[in-house]
């Protein structure tokens, strides 16, 4: 069932049923939702996201903006959260498999998370191509209105908040790949 599913999810991408990310049609991304990926979603016009500042995990200051030019799935997690152990291997499975397209897994741990912390929690679960960006004092996850972890948003190549789902998913199933794939441009 899986293979067909699959199948149906990629022919779908594959015929055009979906035009480029900046025009993408979203309900016909969101038709492509199956499983958990049904809780994504799609916004009927793209929104602004907050310009307020974030920690990279070398300390630099980055914004969402640092992220255009590209389909970004940002993630909202903390290291004393269930539901995220469960989701972020998934999200590290979604980076490798577009590691050579313009989709980037972004990952930012809001509030207390101490970075030994981090690093550890990235440790137990065998992530280790996801960023460890920090949001210490929530001030990004309140502009955003993150209320409750994971929260996910999909962000187009022009920066704007276009999907958002709470809770953990599978980012690495066909579904969620062929919903970004659809966003491509060259798609």
């Amino acid at each position: 069932m899986k293979v067909l599913v699959s199948a149906l999810l990629y022919t779908a991408v594959a015929f055009g049923a979906i035009t480029s990310s900046a025009h993408a049609d979203m309900s016909k991304v969101a038709e492509l939702a199956v499983g958990d990926m049904k809780k994504l979603r799609f916004h009927e016009e793209p929104r602004e996201v907050s310009d307020v500042p974030f920690q990279s995990e070398t300390g630099e200051e980055l914004t969402l903006a640092d992220y255009q030019g590209q389909i970004t799935v940002l993630n909202f997690w903390a290291t004393w959260c269930a539901p995220c152990r469960v989701e972020m291997p998934h999200l590290s499975a979604l980076q490798t498999h577009f590691a050579d397209q313009s989709v980037e897994v972004v990952t930012i741990a809001t509030g207390r998370n101490a970075p030994a912390a981090m690093k550890a929690f990235f440790d137990e679960i065998g992530v280790d191509n996801l960023p460890l960006h920090t949001d210490a004092k929530q001030k990004l996850a309140r502009d955003m209105a993150v209320l409750g972890l994971p929260i996910t948003v999909v962000m187009n190549a022009e920066g704007q908040e276009i999907a958002r789902m709470q809770g953990d998913a599978d980012w690495s199933s066909d579904s969620a790949i062929a919903m970004l794939t659809a966003l491509l441009p060259d798609n």
